[in-house]
C-alpha cells in the first residue's frame, strides 16, 4: 500500500469513528444500554487509534519505511475488530464474539509489524 493510501484510508477510518461515536451517543442512544453500549464505544475507540495508526504508518512509509504489513494487518484489523463489536451493539449473532479475536490479533500483528518495520537504506 502507497504512502498517500495509507493516509487518506487513515483519515476516513477517523472520520468514520467519529461519525461512528456521534450516532451511537445520539441515534443509537436509547438502543446502546449496557452491554451493547461499552461493545459500540469499544468498537470506536479501536477504530480511532487504529486509523491514527495507520496515519503513522503512511508518514513513515512516506519518509522511506517499510509499513505496507502494519497498514494492511491495522486495516483488516479495525474492520473485523470492531465490526464484529458494532454487529454485537446491535443484536448481531453471537458468533460474532468468536470472530473479535482475529481482528484483535491483526491488530497486534500491526503494531509489531510496525515496530519491525525496516527503515530507508542509509546512502
Amino acid at each position: 500500500m502507497h504512502s498517500e493510501t495509507m493516509i487518506r484510508i487513515g483519515a476516513v477510518v477517523a472520520g468514520l469513528a467519529v461519525v461512528s461515536g456521534a450516532f451511537g451517543a445520539h441515534g443509537l442512544a436509547e438502543t446502546l444500554v449496557g452491554r451493547s453500549g461499552e461493545h459500540w464505544d469499544l468498537a470506536t475507540r479501536y477504530q480511532m487509534y487504529h486509523a491514527g495508526a495507520l496515519l503513522v504508518a503512511g508518514l513513515l512509509a512516506a519518509k522511506g519505511y517499510r509499513t505496507s504489513i502494519a497498514a494492511w494487518c491495522f486495516l483488516a484489523g479495525t474492520a473485523i475488530f470492531s465490526g464484529t463489536l458494532y454487529g454485537l451493539a446491535l443484536a448481531g449473532p453471537g458468533w460474532l464474539g468468536a470472530i473479535t479475536p482475529i481482528g484483535g490479533s491483526l491488530l497486534i500483528v500491526g503494531w509489531a509489524a510496525l515496530a519491525l518495520a525496516r527503515p530507508p537504506r542509509s546512502p
